[in-house]
C-alpha cells in the first residue's frame, strides 16, 4: 500500500512539532552538559553535575542534575526505573503510530500527542545513548539531563520533599500535552449530552 503525496505532505506536517521539540530539547541539553567530540575537534564544556548558574536569584537557576528516574527530576528508584523505561518506549511507538495511521483526528488531540511524543522521546533518548555519548554508563543506561531549576515551591513524592525542582524542556512538554489531552476528554463529556438533546428533538418531531 503506497501514500498519496497529499497524505505524505500530511504526515510530514503532523510530525514536524514532536520532531521539534526533540530538536531544541536535545540542544539546550547539550548547551548545559556540554559537548566532546573528538572525532571532529569539537570541545564544548558544560556545567559539572551539581553545579547551578542563577538566572534570578532565589527563583530561577540553571542546575545541572542527571537524573537516572523520570521526569521532573523524580527518582522512583531502581525497581521501577526499568518498567517506567519500558513503558515510555512502547508510549511513543503508539503515539507515533497514532499521528501516522489514524486519519482525520481531532486537532487538539493531535497536538497533544504530539507535544508527549516528542517530549518522552527526548528523556527516552537521554536514557537510551547518554551513558554511551558521555561515557559513564552501558546503552539504556543513561541519565536524563534535568536543567530547570525552579526555587519557590516544594513538593512531596516517593516519600521526598523535592525543594530544588529540576526539570527540562522535554518535560514541560509533556505535562502540556497530557493537560491538554485530559481537557480535551473532559469538554468531550461535559458536551457529549448537550449535542444529543437536538437530535433527540428532532426525532420526536419526525414521530409527531
Amino acid at each position: 500500500m503506497t501514500c498519496s503525496a497529499e497524505s505524505r505532505s500530511v504526515i510530514l506536517k503532523i510530525l514536524f512539532l514532536p520532531l521539534f521539540i526533540f530538536l531544541v530539547d536535545q540542544a539546550a541539553k547539550i548547551s548545559v552538559r556540554g559537548l566532546h567530540l573528538q572525532w571532529f575537534s569539537i570541545n564544548y564544556s558544560g556545567l559539572n553535575p551539581g553545579q547551578t548558574k542563577p538566572v534570578i536569584k532565589d527563583v530561577f537557576h540553571i542546575t545541572l542534575i542527571e537524573n537516572p528516574g523520570i521526569a521532573f527530576g523524580i527518582d522512583p528508584g531502581e525497581p521501577l526505573r526499568d518498567v517506567i523505561l519500558v513503558i515510555t518506549i512502547l508510549t511513543c511507538i503508539g503515539f507515533f503510530a497514532y499521528l501516522v495511521f489514524v486519519k482525520n483526528p481531532d486537532w487538539k488531540i493531535q497536538i497533544s500527542v504530539a507535544l508527549i511524543l516528542g517530549g518522552a522521546a527526548g528523556n527516552l533518548f537521554d536514557r537510551i545513548f547518554y551513558g554511551i555519548f558521555y561515557g559513564y554508563a552501558p546503552l539504556f543506561q543513561g541519565n536524563v539531563v534535568d536543567f530547570l531549576d525552579i526555587k519557590f515551591f516544594r513538593i512531596f513524592i516517593f516519600d521526598n520533599i523535592h525543594g530544588n525542582y529540576v526539570f527540562n524542556f522535554a518535560d514541560i512538554c509533556i505535562l502540556s500535552g497530557v493537560v491538554l489531552l485530559i481537557f480535551v476528554i473532559l469538554t468531550r463529556k461535559s458536551h457529549k449530552p448537550q449535542e444529543l438533546i437536538p437530535n433527540l428533538v428532532e426525532d420526536g418531531e419526525e414521530k409527531v
